[in-house]
């Protein structure tokens, strides 16, 4: 592991941790979770599973084999041998941080295998999306964020269905992308993973700074702020209505001037290079259509 704090990239696969936007990864298989060994592995593995965590040194050959990377599980940080045959795969290594692990005892252990030759590490974390945001900091390694066990569950379920679930996946998903999450670990199914790929399309086009090196990547940056752009227009056009409905006086009359250049003002701050003298046709023409919007919703 580099000494410097450097930006780290590490690719998985066909992805690129570390760069650019988040990635999302469905496909995480544990060989634990039954028990299984050896010739087991090569069964339960399918050819070109992104991550995969052994049960043992008897699963490596059939993990180096199929999978584009692998896992240092919470349960095991402490296992030296296992992490020591871990690092020689030569695949890219994710570290798990242990529940009750510190920043330190975490770091450690991706610092104990680059040690063993292997600086293709990225950091894990399931619970505290501070201590993710720390680890990134300390260490400039890339951090996934898993929220394959929670992503689509809800403590207050709506009655009926499950709304509930799907908007607290979609907040948590929201939430560790904002804390910095070069990644999200999520469960295998359709519904979680397009959570989990909405998140990172509208909160990482708003929050995460891209420096795309190439057209392509340029415009698929420019993609995703158009994705979250046409998002928030749609939430101000919704909101815009509502307001239609509570002004004494709504549609163009009710219109403020006063209002509307001390929006674009406050917008010139936040877009500065933009300004007022460009920012104000473009809220102009954003408010008419939430204004045209809100007359031809009136007329049905």
């Amino acid at each position: 592991m580099s000494s410097t704090l450097e930006r780290h990239v590490v690719a998985l696969g066909g992805l690129r941790v570390g760069e650019g936007p988040a990635v999302v990864i469905s496909d995480r298989v544990s060989l634990r979770e039954r028990g299984g060994r050896g010739a087991d592995a090569a069964e339960r593995l399918r050819d070109g599973v992104t991550l995969a965590e052994p049960a043992g040194a008897a699963d490596l050959p059939a993990i180096a084999a199929r999978a584009r990377g692998v896992v240092i599980g919470s349960a095991w940080t402490r296992d030296i041998p296992l992490i020591r045959a871990v690092a020689a795969l030569g695949l890219p290594v994710v570290v798990e941080r242990r529940p009750s692990a510190t920043l330190e005892e975490w770091l450690g252990v991706a610092a104990y295998v680059a040690a063993e030759g292997n600086d293709q590490v990225i950091l894990c974390e399931s619970a505290d999306l501070g201590l993710m945001r720390a680890a990134r900091e300390a260490s400039g390694l890339p951090v996934l964020a898993d929220l394959s066990g929670n992503i689509s569950t809800s403590p207050d379920p709506a009655p009926g269905g499950g709304a509930q679930g799907v908007r607290l996946g979609a907040e948590l998903s929201a939430a560790a992308v904002a804390a910095g999450a070069d990644g999200l670990v999520v469960g295998g199914s359709a519904e979680e993973r397009a959570l989990a790929e909405e998140a990172v399309t509208l909160v990482g086009a708003l929050l995460r700074p891209e420096a795309p090196g190439t057209l392509a990547d340029c415009r698929q940056a420019i993609d995703r702020v158009d994705a979250a752009l046409a998002t928030l227009l749609e939430r101000r056009a919704e909101l815009a209505g509502i307001v239609q409905r509570l002004k004494p006086v709504g549609g163009f009359a009710g219109r403020d001037p006063a209002r509307e250049r001390a929006l674009v003002a406050r917008m010139a701050q936040r877009a500065p290079e933009l300004g007022e003298a460009r920012l104000a046709p473009v809220m102009n023409a954003v408010i008419e259509a939430g204004l045209h919007l809100a007359e031809e919703r009136a007329r049905r």
